[in-house]
């Protein structure tokens, strides 16, 4: 497994843009703290070579604390597969246009039915 690391230190309230409206929406996946700076990647899941993007997990602090994620601020509306790894998918989001799509990082890698 490949995965991408960055170190990016935390991001406070009102740092990241969404783009949304109309047929584009934004997609945030919460993590916990042990996959910051681990790159997520996405593609849409109604084509079959889908090109993946990707973006990197991050600290985002809030008034009330701070929590972990990864935002895709301006995706098309549809299916996303989000990626465990470069073979195994971790689910899938439906974003809606004018919408935010939230997905939980799962606890514990998908089964490998391969």
């Amino acid at each position: 497994m490949h995965t991408h690391h960055h170190e990016y230190g935390p991001t406070g309230s009102g740092t990241v843009l969404l783009d949304i409206g109309a047929d584009t929406g934004a997609l945030i996946i919460y993590t916990g703290p042990e996959l910051r700076g681990r790159e997520i990647e996405i593609s849409r899941a109604d084509r079959a070579r889908g090109v993946r993007t990707h973006a990197a997990v991050r600290e985002r602090i809030v008034r009330e604390g701070s929590f972990h994620s990864a935002v895709h601020p301006d995706l098309a509306a549809g299916v996303y597969t989000i990626w465990w790894d470069a073979e195994r998918p971790a689910g899938t989001a439906t974003v809606v246009g004018g919408g935010i799509a939230e997905f939980v990082w799962p606890t514990s890698a998908p089964a490998d039915f391969g």
